[in-house]
Parts: structure tokens; C-alpha cells; sequence
């Protein structure tokens, strides 16, 4: 048997023994076993993998608000995900400062809300350019009055709606934005106990940069919480998805309006003749009356053509083609 030790080995290893040269202490079986804090106070319901999820749908609903909202502000719009946390409400609460922007949304068909928290610096600068500024916020931050309010009432509910396609793969929800607090001691919508998701991401409007929060509680999620992984959010992605952007892309395209023009000739004059032409005068141009003249779509040469009219108008009767490798 070759875990039998002979007399000789015996003899050896009760020598070591004796003389010192081996410890009794590096034959032990016993290993330390790791112990894991678990904090009851805290219960960790929200997964790594289920915070990764909600990077994943926040990202994309980033790439949204920064598509959406410059139609609105008439701004560069740049959103991007900061971090995803869990963390109890009461934490998320403790930190709120006043004035703060606090958008209550109804996340129907699921049970609860969750809550949208804009910085003050940027509900200024929104309402300044909603207003018609440049959109600068204050330099010293003051309660919001009523008519901004309405403005960034309006502005909520745009963020509201566009969290619907985010969602999609994991649950269709119809999102509705209830209220708006300001004051963040009436910011007690669930209990201070309750563990939530934090999604912190960075907006910044023009050269304004601040902090938006998403805090979804567990107990709103909790119904579709088996969904939140990464592995059944990819799985679950429509693969018409793509065709479907694809289709409204091309109706966008469809009513895009293009420069066109067409290039008559071209003559150099100076500028003293510049200065003293007159109606009635001839410029000479470096093409002739039967040449085709050039059609440009942008800065970009795409047909030749002859010129005409039709009704009052003028006009040019496409020739060919300038295909992209001539």
C-alpha cells in the first residue's frame, strides 16, 4: 500500500521530530474556514449580475435622453452611466439636499414606484433654456416657484416615457410620472429599511454638468427580479428589434430635405467689376450652351444634366449618373 510507511521512514520521521527539524503543525488537515459577514440590517437582494442588468437597460435609456432631450432643449445632451449600487432608502434619502427635484413615477403594471432625483444645478439650467437662455445655472441654488416646476413637470415626463423601450426585454411597463418633490423631508415614499438599486448617471447639457439618480426599491422589481440577469436579458432580445429602427430610420431619411444644386459654369471677375455689375451685364462662363452642367447633392458631384424649364420654373434633365467609383 503506498500510503504504509515503512520502519525505516518510521525511524526517520520520529528523528526529525526529535531533533527539531519538523513541526507537528505543518501536518495538520485543519484548514481556517472563511467566514462571510452578513449584515441582517442590510440584506444583499440585489445580485452583482442584477446590478449589471440594470447598467445594461440604463445605458441604453442614456442613449435615449441624450437623442431626445436636445429636441427639447435646443442643447448638446450627453448622458452616461456612472454606477450602480444597493444601498437601504434611508441612505439614499439622507444624502438628498435641498432644493432637490424628486419625480415620482408609477412603474405599472408592477407594484410601487421608483424615483427619478435631478440635481438642482441642472433643473435650473433646464428651465433657463426652456425659457429661451443660454443655460447657465444659478450661482446660489433657491426653491423652484410654480411655473418651474410646470417646465420641469414637462421635461420629467419625456424621461418617463422613454424608459418604456429600455424595459422591453424584460418586462413591458406603461411608466407614469405622478408628482414632483422639491423638498427631500417629504421624501419618505417607502420604507427607510427597504433595499433599492441605485443607478447614478452623469448628464451633461451644454457645458452644465450634474447627477441623475434612479432609485428602484426591490419590492417593485421583485416580480420580474429572476429576469434581471444578463444572460436572460441577451437571450431575450428581439431580433425584429433591429428591424423595426431600421424601418423608422428610413421614413426619417425619407422626409430629410437635401441640398441640391446645379452648377451653371464657373468665371473669375475682379473685384472692382465685382463691385460695379449692373443688371443687364454678361459674365462669361467656361462652359457652352450644349455642355452638361453639374449636379452636386451636398458638396458631393452625383448626376450630369441639361438645363430647361417646366411651367415658370427653371429646371435640369438628369443625363447620368456619377457613380461612386467613377
Amino acid at each position: 500500500m503506498g500510503d504504509t510507511l515503512s520502519q525505516e521512514e518510521i525511524d526517520n520521521l520520529l528523528k526529525a521530530f526529535n531533533d527539531g527539524d519538523l513541526n507537528a503543525d505543518d501536518f495538520s488537515d485543519t484548514k481556517e474556514k472563511q467566514v462571510k459577514n452578513y449584515d441582517f440590517a442590510r440584506p444583499s437582494k440585489f445580485s452583482k449580475d442584477h446590478l449589471r442588468t440594470l447598467e445594461i437597460i440604463f445605458e441604453n435609456y442614456g442613449r435615449l435622453l441624450s437623442t431626445n432631450l436636445p429636441a427639447y432643449l435646443r442643447k448638446n445632451v450627453q448622458v452616461e452611466v456612472v454606477n450602480a449600487e444597493a444601498n437601504t432608502y434611508s441612505e439614499f434619502a439622507n444624502a438628498l439636499s435641498n432644493p432637490v427635484i424628486l419625480g415620482v413615477v408609477n412603474f405599472a403594471p408592477l407594484e410601487g414606484n421608483i424615483i427619478i432625483e435631478l440635481s438642482a444645478n441642472l433643473g435650473f439650467t433646464i428651465v433657463d433654456r426652456m425659457l429661451g437662455g443660454g443655460g447657465a445655472p444659478l450661482e446660489r441654488n433657491r426653491d423652484f416657484t410654480e411655473i418651474e416646476l410646470i417646465i420641469l413637470e414637462r421635461v420629467l415626463e419625456v424621461c418617463t416615457n422613454l424608459l418604456v423601450d429600455p424595459w422591453e426585454s424584460v418586462v413591458s411597463i406603461e411608466p407614469r410620472l405622478e408628482r414632483i418633490e422639491t423638498n427631500s423631508q417629504f421624501a419618505q415614499f417607502i420604507s427607510p429599511g427597504e433595499m433599492t438599486a441605485i443607478i447614478t448617471m452623469s448628464v451633461k447639457i451644454g457645458s452644465v454638468e450634474g447627477l441623475m439618480n434612479i432609485c428602484i426599491p426591490y419590492s417593485c422589481v421583485e416580480p420580474v427580479i429572476d429576469k434581471l440577469n444578463t444572460k436572460y436579458w441577451y437571450s431575450s432580445m428581439k431580433e425584429s428589434d433591429s428591424g423595426a429602427y431600421q424601418e423608422v430610420i428610413e421614413d426619417i431619411i425619407d422626409y430629410a430635405k437635401i441640398p441640391v444644386k446645379a452648377m451653371l459654369g464657373r468665371s473669375t471677375i475682379s473685384v472692382n467689376d465685382y463691385i460695379n455689375i449692373q443688371i443687364g451685364d454678361i459674365i462669361k462662363l467656361d462652359t457652352k450652351v450644349n455642355d452638361e452642367l453639374e449636379v452636386y447633392v451636398g458638396n458631393i458631384k452625383k448626376f450630369t444634366a441639361l438645363p430647361g424649364a417646366t411651367s415658370d420654373s427653371y429646371a435640369v434633365r438628369v443625363t447620368s449618373v456619377i457613380r461612386e467609383e467613377q
